[in-house]
């Protein structure tokens, strides 16, 4: 079942007393500026004066412009773009002990991944992300989102040459996963994002998806907000399964389809929060105030302002430049107006103050 908990609170803007607060985020990666694709290209060039050290420092002024650049757009936690990292899979794999890596395989058109190998049991033998999360705080006035690419994911982009099956890849990873967060939590995280993007394309394995969220949640204190990206598949093929999730938040896209799957959460009752995306960032266009505010009312369908989190569709490290500031902003304005619709709307479809509905089955949070 979703994690029976209440930790949103703590991402309310010092000042904002609106009863039904739309809490604001980005998904996670950012278009790199066009410098530090070529600050990268530089680094790879055994003839260039450019050293690691030049690329740290260009890594930590692109963390600096992306965090701000989220900042000024007023959302509630911010991500630092992950301009650290190439890929996500590869960005981890390269850090994952049991992992061997074999040369690119296309993806599509001409775009590559350097597909990873598992070739001996995985292991944790230091943080992943915590100088990142560590720089990003320091450099942020705001709460910061940590996402994590998932086991599932990482099991599923990957050759499994060792384990039996990919779903003992995925636990094994799922494990780590959970190190991973406690290290993270040890050093400040309270929000986490797990993106779970090849769940959208093979649904049929959400139970190997929902074993391992209940070993990445075990120990983790209530007051971490553990959410769920996924994005781009037929959501009825996993819903209402994901209600038995032990997160605080899905994370879903659809702007992009013009919201035709958003009936699909409406039956049984949603028991997560709904992330949804609201601007569509594979256009160019720029959304209206006005057309915000439709997108958000879609949420409205699924679940109250209180449970609802306006974003971006999904990621967008594949941009090649970076979408326009005033979208996040025209968002913030659009909740604003949505807010004092939102109990009508609520008291409309009739669910006004009702509690959430659990399935018998559903499954209780490991600890």
């Amino acid at each position: 079942m979703s994690r029976d908990t209440e930790n949103r609170e703590q991402f309310r803007p010092e000042g904002h007393d609106t009863e039904h607060f739309l809490l604001t985020t980005v998904v996670g990666s950012y278009p790199k500026p066009k410098w530090l694709n070529r600050a990268n290209d530089l680094a790879e060039d055994p003839d260039s004066k450019f050293t690691q050290e030049h690329l740290h420092e260009a890594h930590d002024d692109a963390c600096r412009v992306i965090t701000h650049e989220h900042e000024r757009s007023g959302l509630d936690t911010v991500v630092d773009g992950e301009m650290r990292r190439e890929e996500m899979v590869e960005y981890f794999a390269h850090r994952i002990p049991g992992y061997e890596f074999n040369g690119p395989v296309k993806v599509w058109g001409h775009n590559y991944f350097d597909k990873p190998s598992v070739v001996g049991e995985v292991e944790y033998d230091e943080p992943w992300l915590v100088d990142e999360f560590e720089f990003t705080s320091d450099v942020a006035s705001k709460p910061v989102k940590v996402p994590i690419t998932g086991p599932y994911t990482l099991a599923s982009w990957s050759f499994n040459e060792h384990y039996d099956s990919e779903a003992d890849l995925a636990y094994a990873l799922a494990d780590l996963v959970n190190e991973e967060i406690e290290q993270l939590v040890e050093a400040g995280a309270t929000y986490i994002q797990i993106d779970e993007p090849a769940l959208a394309t093979t649904p049929d394995d959400h139970a190997i998806v929902g074993e391992c969220l209940e070993r990445i949640v075990a120990g983790v204190p209530d007051e971490v907000r553990i959410g769920l990206h996924v994005c781009y598949g037929d959501y009825s093929r996993i819903y209402p399964e994901l209600n038995d999730y032990p997160i605080d938040e899905f994370d879903v896209e659809l702007c992009n389809g013009g919201y035709e799957q958003i009936d699909v959460f409406t039956d049984p009752e949603f028991e997560p929060d709904l992330a949804l995306g609201v601007v569509d960032v594979h256009t160019a266009e720029v959304e209206t105030v006005e057309e915000i505010k439709e997108n958000i009312k879609q949420g409205l369908k699924v679940v109250p302002p209180e449970k609802l989190t306006p974003g971006r569709c999904a990621r967008t490290a594949t941009r090649r430049s970076a979408p326009p500031v005033p979208a996040p902003r025209r968002s913030r304005s659009g909740r604003r107006e949505s807010r004092a619709r939102g109990r009508t709307a609520r008291r409309r479809s009739g669910r006004a103050g009702r509690g959430r509905s659990r399935p018998a089955a559903a499954r209780g949070r490991r600890s």
